[in-house]
């Protein structure tokens, strides 16, 4: 007789009418597949207009991970295998659930404790509450899997403070808890030792209590960070970080250096633009772009190298001037396959 498997998601309400959304797929780190996000979706949409649903918390059965991202690897073998319509739907299904957490008429608060990156954000960022713990970690590492922000990326990152959103969208930095707080990321911050307490609060219908992170990684580079990722092009960027001259910025560099040229190109052009539309557009205009984005050959390449293979050594596209890259010197060109 087989075991039965658990689901993804555990959807319940509690007696004080709280939904709780428990994300269960610790081995994968939650990472979001088409099952988690349907079972998402279900649950939100039954819980909308029913009255006995005060409000919502959505949270993790594990410290590692809130949820690691969307289930890149899946959609990379769907798009190999030349299966268009599963790679729309997979993308058409979670930026349908972005928009629908970020429309909710009730109280919507996440709970981050752990990883929260790409799609984690997307479950989290577009709430009500953001609360994240000393443990968290949060980033949009999509350029260095040859792909681009997206869950909405393009509406929020831009609309936060100075340059950060830009500087954060094409480097993948992941920031900690204090730093997501400081820069508008979360909303509130709790010590990991006392989420246990918070949790059980929350489930019982209270409201998050907003409680200072103190100082973060960022509190003393913001100056630097708009200054070199100010409004212009990425060579400009490249030359106000060599003129920089600190370890941030070396650091930095060199970042920017690894990561796949095709998706910082996409990623600037995708955060210039959002910056004036609505979450609507913004989420129709990504879902276009990872219809055709995910048909590259640096997706392919970035997500083989750091999921498949994790031989981490990707080899990008060349591009079409020439094979430059806007953070190399002049002359360095980019591996072609």
């Amino acid at each position: 007789m087989s075991t039965p498997v658990p689901p993804p998601v555990r959807a319940s309400v509690t007696a004080a009418g709280v939904g709780d959304l428990v994300l269960d797929r610790p081995s994968a780190l939650n990472a979001l597949d088409l099952t988690m996000v349907e079972l998402l979706t279900r649950a939100l949409e039954g819980w909308r207009d029913d009255p006995a649903v005060r409000s919502v918390v959505v949270r993790s059965s594990s410290p590692k991970a809130f949820c690691a991202g969307g289930d890149i690897r899946a959609v990379r073998a769907a798009a190999l295998a030349g299966d268009d319509a599963a790679v729309r739907g997979y993308f058409a299904a979670e930026y349908a659930l972005n928009a629908l957490i970020a429309a909710y008429p009730k109280p919507y608060t996440a709970v981050i404790d752990g990883y929260a990156m790409g799609g984690g954000l997307g479950i989290s960022v577009h709430g009500s509450a953001r609360v994240v713990s000393d443990r968290a970690t949060l980033s949009m590492p999509e350029t260095s899997i040859g792909f681009f922000p997206d869950i909405g990326a393009s509406f929020f990152l831009p609309r936060l403070p100075g340059a950060v959103g830009r500087y954060l969208g094409l480097t993948g930095a992941r920031i900690s808890g204090a730093a997501a707080v400081e820069c508008g990321l979360a909303t509130h911050y709790v010590a990991a030792t006392e989420l246990p307490v918070l949790v059980e609060e929350l489930l019982a219908g209270a409201v998050p209590e907003p409680r200072p992170a103190g100082h973060s990684e960022l509190t003393g580079l913001y100056e630097a960070i708009d200054r070199c990722f100010a409004p212009g092009s990425l060579d400009e960027v490249a030359a106000r970080l060599l003129a920089e001259d600190s370890a941030w910025a070396r650091e930095t560099l060199r970042t920017l250096r690894e990561v796949s040229p095709m998706s910082l190109a996409v990623t600037d052009e995708l955060l210039r633009t959002g910056a004036e539309l609505s979450l609507t557009e913004c989420l129709a205009h990504e879902l276009e772009l990872a219809c055709e984005v995910s048909r590259s050959h640096d997706f392919a390449e970035g997500v083989r190298a750091a999921l498949v293979d994790r031989d981490r050594s990707p080899r990008w596209e060349r591009r079409g001037d020439g094979g430059r890259h806007p953070f190399m010197p002049d002359g360095v060109g980019v591996e072609g396959s």
